[in-house]
C-alpha cells in the first residue's frame, strides 16, 4: 500500500463570534434593572461613551470591523455550547436584517463627517456637588434580626448571657424558627451549660413577635396561646398536652380526654387558628416585592400597542471629544489604539442594546397576536402555547425565545405577567378548543375558594364541575394541578368547627 501526501484547499463559511455578538447574547438575558446597572457601569468605565439628554436623539454608532485590539478576539461559534451557537446565529441574522453589511471602517475619515457641534467633555456645574445624595435621606429598613437585637439590648438578661441571645437570634430563619440547630448543639458549640441556653431561649420566645425562635410549630403556638393577646387557657393546655389530637382536629377525642363540652373544645380550636404559625414571616416574606416590567401593552381602540420600558436607560452616544482626539496624528500609537478599542466597545454596546430591544419587541408582538382573547377577557381565555409557536412565527430558534422570555415581565390590561407565564400546555375541551393548563388551575382555585368549609369538594367532584364547564380532565390531572398550587386534599381542607 503506497502512502502519499496531498494538500487540499476547502472553502467554507463560518459564523465568527465577534465581541459584539458576545455582548448581544449577554444583554439578551438581562432584566431591565440589570441592563440599567450594566449601562451605568459602562458609562463610568468607558470614557468614550456618553449620555445624551436630547430625547429626540437617535444613536447612530459607527460600524466597526472585527479586528481585535489585543484584548478582545473573535472566536468561532463552534467553540460555544449548542444553545449559545443557536442564539448566536439568530442574533447575527437579526443584525444582518437590521443593517446591511458595510465595508471596513476608516475611522479617521468617518469622524470628519460625524462630528457636529461642541464637545461635551467639560463638566457641567450642577450647583450641588457638596449636597448629600438623596438616598441618604432614606431610613434603613428594619429587619427581623435588627428588631430582635434591639429587644435583646434592652432585655433583663445579664451581660454575660447577651452573647447567647445573639447566637440564638442569629440562628432564627425567615419564618421565625430555630429549625437548623438544636439547643443542645448550640450549647456544645458555645461551650456553655445547656441550662443557660434554655434560659435565654425562654426569654427570646417572649420577644415581639411572640413565639419567635421556637423550635417547632407546637412551641410557637403554645407561647402565643399562653402569653399573647389571644391567650386561651384551654387552647394552651391542648397544645401542650394533646398536640397530636389538635393537629388531627380530633374534636370527639379531645372532648372525651379533657372532660369538657364540645362547644368549649371548638372555641379553643378557633382560638388556635387565630395564632400566627410563622411569627417571623411578616418581616421577610411579607415584604412587598416590586417588579419592573420590560414591556407595556396598551389597548388603543381595538388594537394593542407595545411599548418597551426604557425608564432609567440612558440614551447613549459616542463622545465627540475622543472622536477628535483620534484624528490627532501626533498622539502616541498606544493612545490611539486605546481610544479605538474604547470606541469599538461603545459602538458594540449601543448596537447590542438596539438589537436586544428589537428581539424582545418581536417576541412580545408574537405573544400578543396569539393571546388576544386573554388580553380582552382574562385568564379564562388563555390559550395553550409553547416556545416553538413563537419561534416559528418570528423565524428564530426556541433557545433564543427561551432566553428572551426569562425573568422578563409584561404589563397588560389583565395585570403583570412573566413572559414565561404565556407558555403552557393544555387540553382540548368538548368543543374542540384548546384550554391552557393555567386556565384549568385558575378554575380549580376558584371552585375551592367558593366551597363550603365543612363540606370541601373532593377531586372527583371538581372533575364533575369542570366537565360541566366544558373542561374534561381526569381526576389524577385535577389532583396534580391542585397539589402544584399547594391546595390540600378535601380531608385536609375540611373544617369541623
Amino acid at each position: 500500500m503506497a502512502l502519499k501526501l496531498e494538500l487540499n484547499m476547502k472553502l467554507s463559511q463560518q459564523l465568527v463570534m465577534t465581541p459584539q455578538l458576545q455582548m448581544a447574547i449577554k444583554l439578551l438575558q438581562m432584566t431591565q434593572m440589570e441592563l440599567n446597572q450594566m449601562v451605568a457601569n459602562e458609562l463610568v468605565e468607558n470614557p468614550t461613551l456618553d449620555e445624551n439628554e436630547d430625547e429626540n436623539y437617535i444613536p447612530d454608532p459607527p460600524t466597526v470591523d472585527n479586528e481585535g485590539n489585543g484584548q478582545e478576539q473573535a472566536q468561532p461559534v463552534s467553540d460555544l455550547g449548542d444553545s449559545d451557537q443557536i442564539v448566536a446565529h439568530d442574533l447575527q441574522k437579526t443584525l444582518d436584517e437590521a443593517q446591511p453589511k458595510q465595508p471596513e471602517m476608516d475611522w479617521d475619515n468617518y469622524f470628519e463627517s460625524y462630528i457636529d457641534g461642541p464637545s461635551d467633555i467639560m463638566p457641567r456645574d450642577t450647583g450641588g456637588e457638596d449636597r448629600p445624595g438623596f438616598e441618604e435621606f432614606y431610613a434603613k429598613e428594619s429587619t427581623l434580626y435588627d428588631y430582635l437585637m434591639w429587644q435583646l439590648k434592652f432585655s433583663t438578661l445579664p451581660r454575660d448571657l447577651q452573647d447567647v441571645g445573639e447566637e440564638i437570634i442569629g440562628n432564627i430563619n425567615d419564618d421565625g424558627y430555630m429549625a437548623d440547630i438544636g439547643l443542645e448543639d448550640l450549647a456544645h458549640q458555645m461551650e456553655r451549660p445547656l441550662k443557660e441556653i434554655e434560659r435565654v431561649h425562654q426569654v427570646v420566645l417572649r420577644f415581639d413577635p411572640l413565639g419567635i425562635g421556637a423550635r417547632d410549630l407546637r412551641e410557637a403556638l403554645f407561647v402565643q396561646s399562653r402569653f399573647g393577646e389571644n391567650r386561651h387557657a384551654l387552647a394552651s393546655q391542648m397544645i401542650e398536652k394533646h398536640w397530636n389530637l389538635v393537629a388531627k382536629r380530633n374534636i370527639p377525642r379531645l372532648v372525651q380526654t379533657l372532660k369538657v363540652s364540645r362547644a368549649e373544645v371548638e372555641e379553643a380550636m378557633r382560638a388556635i387558628t387565630r395564632l400566627d404559625p410563622k411569627p417571623g414571616a411578616k418581616y421577610s416574606n411579607g415584604r412587598a416585592e416590586y417588579i419592573t416590567p420590560d414591556i407595556y401593552v396598551y389597548k388603543i381602540g381595538d388594537d394593542y400597542t407595545i411599548v418597551l420600558n426604557e425608564d432609567g436607560l440612558p440614551r447613549l452616544r459616542v463622545n465627540q471629544y475622543y472622536q477628535r482626539a483620534l484624528q490627532d496624528k501626533s498622539s502616541p500609537t498606544e493612545t490611539r489604539d486605546y481610544i479605538k478599542g474604547k470606541l469599538r466597545s461603545a459602538s458594540w454596546l449601543i448596537r447590542s442594546i438596539q438589537q436586544r430591544q428589537r428581539t424582545i419587541y418581536k417576541v412580545a408582538e408574537s405573544i400578543i397576536s396569539k393571546q388576544r382573547e386573554f388580553l380582552d377577557e382574562g385568564v379564562d381565555r388563555l390559550k395553550p402555547m409553547v416556545l416553538r409557536d413563537v419561534a416559528e412565527d418570528i423565524g428564530m430558534h426556541e433557545c433564543t425565545v427561551s432566553r428572551v422570555t426569562t425573568n422578563k415581565y409584561m404589563h397588560t390590561p389583565q395585570g403583570i405577567f412573566e413572559l414565561k407565564y404565556f407558555f403552557n400546555s393544555g387540553i382540548v375541551n368538548s368543543e374542540g378548543e384548546g384550554i391552557a393548563s393555567e386556565t384549568i388551575r385558575t378554575k380549580i382555585r376558584q371552585l375551592v375558594e367558593k366551597e363550603e368549609p365543612r363540606k370541601p369538594l373532593s377531586d372527583q367532584k371538581l372533575v364533575s364541575l369542570l366537565k360541566a364547564d366544558g373542561v374534561d380532565v381526569a381526576r389524577r390531572t385535577v389532583a396534580k394541578y391542585r397539589e402544584s398550587m399547594g391546595i390540600l386534599s378535601s380531608s385536609g381542607r375540611r373544617k369541623t368547627f
